[in-house]
């Protein structure tokens, strides 16, 4: 199962796509940051029991942005960071202790603008051998693993919508269990499983 499922990230990673926002639902809504703040993520599938799963973290509650929202490892890119994919593998590090070295990075994704202004590069990686997870308390609450064949499902996505900063805004969501994925997580999700299930 997964050698196929494997097969399917590389096709879709062929296939050409455009790059997404969190305005792509709310036209009306212009961003406020003319300078976004370059950003990476590792969205990382985990071999497990034969098949893939997500990586995805728990935001802690303390946290400026997004706080208690799922969202995969990553934050932004420091000048000492060689790439989006050396950014994206530091973070992963030093928020959920998965070493850079059990990591296969296997390309980029389209990037994503957040309303927050964020320009964010994702970078799509497997995990091939197990590691042990070391939390960083301080941004991260818990760690989850989402199977390939939810977060995968174009059908599972839902568009629903809430006040923010004075406005109606829509957003993607997949919900997983007891889990609410919502936003740019579930955008970048979103679009990577429409290219996966075309």
């Amino acid at each position: 199962m997964v050698r196929g499922q494997l097969e399917q990230l590389t096709a879709a990673l062929a296939r050409v796509a455009e790059p997404s926002s969190d305005f792509d639902l709310n036209f009306q809504t212009p961003s406020k940051f003319d300078s976004p703040r370059p950003a990476a993520v590792l969205i990382a599938f985990r071999e497990q029991e034969g098949v893939l799963n997500l990586i995805l973290t728990k935001r802690a509650n303390g946290l400026r942005h997004h706080p208690g929202q799922i969202a995969f490892p990553g934050g932004k890119i420091e000048p000492s960071d060689g790439s989006p994919e050396e950014a994206s593998l530091r973070e992963a590090e030093e928020e959920i202790g998965l070493p850079a070295k059990n990591v296969e990075v296997v390309g980029r994704l389209p990037v994503h603008t957040t309303v927050t202004g964020f320009t964010v590069q994702p970078i799509l990686g497997l995990v091939h051998t197990s590691f042990n997870p070391v939390l960083d308390t301080g941004e991260v609450a818990e760690l989850l693993f989402a199977p390939f064949a939810h977060v995968m499902d174009s059908s599972k996505y839902m568009i629903e919508g809430r006040n923010y900063a004075g406005q109606f805004r829509k957003y993607y969501t997949i919900p997983y269990g007891p889990y609410y994925i919502w936003g740019a997580t579930a955008r970048m999700m979103f679009g990577l499983a429409r290219r996966t299930t075309i």
